[in-house]
């Protein structure tokens, strides 16, 4: 059987790699700029998505390396690993993206991070939508390809209320094997985790041009992570309940 390298898989990742840096290279580091000023200025960054888009929600909380001023948003209804298909109804809902927004009230200054692949559901749309009717400027990850070719199932966009947009260049229906007739092997994933691995970047070289710190976790597998976390904790356990379990 052929495996993945000679079949083209690889090369076909990289090449959307390179689609994605030429495509949203600049957008990447003005959401840097953008969310260094809301930190610098006493704001969090609460991040949004739905089903699997739920990984780059975790990717982004409570990471090692990662920022620590970073609010999950979310309502359970929307988490699809105890039922998978009531996730996708949820997210279909007019509704529950509203009231997700409500009950964490974000405010300048802010600013919301919201992950979906084809942007086309109520649920990320109308996060987006609410975050920037209370003024808090959206960043969207998402891909004009795949969104172009979803069914919508809103008025808008999630990119027509964002003020930044990540492009993915995931292609439609995310699955990129075999070339011809791709059916499996899924880059939503990859492609989101690092367009935020490089706003992260972008943010690390920002941050140190204008000589400031910003706030990140350590891990805690190295000598004075617990120490480093701790201060962070006690920082934003207040603007954060989820960090403690008061969400």
């Amino acid at each position: 059987m052929p495996d993945a390298a000679s079949s083209g898989f690889p090369a076909g990742v990289r090449t959307l790699l390179d689609d994605l840096d030429a495509t949203s290279g600049g957008a990447a580091g003005d959401a840097a700029a953008l969310l260094l000023d809301a930190i610098g200025a006493g704001g969090i960054v609460h991040v949004a998505g739905a089903g699997h888009s739920l990984a780059m929600v975790c990717e982004t909380f409570y990471r090692a390396g990662g920022l620590a001023a970073v609010r999950p948003i979310w309502d359970p209804a929307v988490f699809p690993l105890d039922h998978a298909l009531r996730s996708t109804r949820a997210e279909r809902r007019d509704g529950v993206g509203r009231a997700v927004v409500e009950k964490a009230a974000p405010a300048p200054p802010d600013v919301a991070v919201v992950f979906s692949t084809s942007g086309r559901n109520p649920y990320p749309v109308e996060v987006a939508r609410e975050c920037a009717a209370r003024g808090v400027p959206v960043v969207a990850v998402t891909s004009a390809r795949a969104s172009r070719g979803a069914a919508a199932r809103a008025d808008t966009t999630l990119a027509d209320h964002a003020v930044i947009v990540l492009d993915t260049c995931v292609p439609p229906g995310d699955v990129l094997h075999p070339a011809g007739a791709p059916r499996t092997a899924a880059v939503s994933t990859v492609l989101a985790a690092y367009a935020w691995a490089r706003v992260l970047a972008d943010l690390d070289d920002l941050a140190a041009a204008r000589g400031v710190e910003p706030p990140r976790w350590t891990s805690a597998n190295v000598p004075g992570g617990d120490e480093v976390n701790a201060a962070l904790l006690e920082r934003y356990r207040h603007r954060i309940p989820e960090l403690t379990g008061g969400g």
